[in-house]
């Protein structure tokens, strides 16, 4: 007889315990409406755009709101957040999958002409670099030979050309800007 007062105390008990607070309970809509300032703040820091934050709170209400949903009682902030963070990835992850879009403008004009150098003035830069430069600039610019092919022509390493190569880049374009009067 003890046995079933004990029994039946503790079936007493057991929906005591689920009222208090362990209980699962729907989402009532209206209850969505206290969570909304930390939802936006949380979707800025995912998105990092006030636009995108305000479509993403909006694109996981209407996920949420879609069914009925199943929360513990104050857990709805944690479950309005994890909804968030999975809306969030979806979007990421089928933006990914997408074509990439760029954005034109219509303002955008024509890019102005560059200041051009004629083959004189370029042919003269680069006679009046030094001998080791001017060759290399010659060798791989002028007549189009590949590093390594200039390197066994001019009896040096690779490396070697590529270095004097640089540095004659350098003397010329140095040479053509100061002639210009931009540097």
């Amino acid at each position: 007889m003890t046995q079933l007062t004990v029994s039946s105390s503790a079936s007493e008990q057991a929906p005591r315990r689920l009222d208090e607070g362990s209980a699962q309970r729907l989402l009532e809509p209206d209850r969505l409406l206290d969570h909304i300032d930390a939802l936006y703040r949380a979707a800025r820091a995912l998105s990092g755009s006030r636009h995108d934050a305000e479509d993403l709170v909006q694109e996981t209400f209407a996920q949420v709101l879609k069914r009925p949903r199943f929360v513990r009682r104050g857990h709805e902030l944690g479950y309005l957040l994890r909804a968030l963070r999975n809306t969030y990835y979806s979007r990421y992850r089928a933006a990914s999958r997408g074509p990439a879009t760029v954005t034109l403008f219509d303002d955008v004009g024509t890019p102005a002409p560059e200041a051009g150098f004629d083959a004189r003035q370029i042919m003269e830069a680069i006679a009046s670099a030094p001998s080791a430069y001017r060759d290399a600039v010659i060798a791989v610019d002028v007549m189009g030979m590949s590093y390594k092919e200039a390197a066994r022509a001019l009896r040096a390493r690779q490396a070697t050309i590529t270095t004097r190569l640089h540095r004659g880049r350098q003397h010329v374009a140095g040479v053509l800007t100061d002639r210009d009067g931009t540097a």
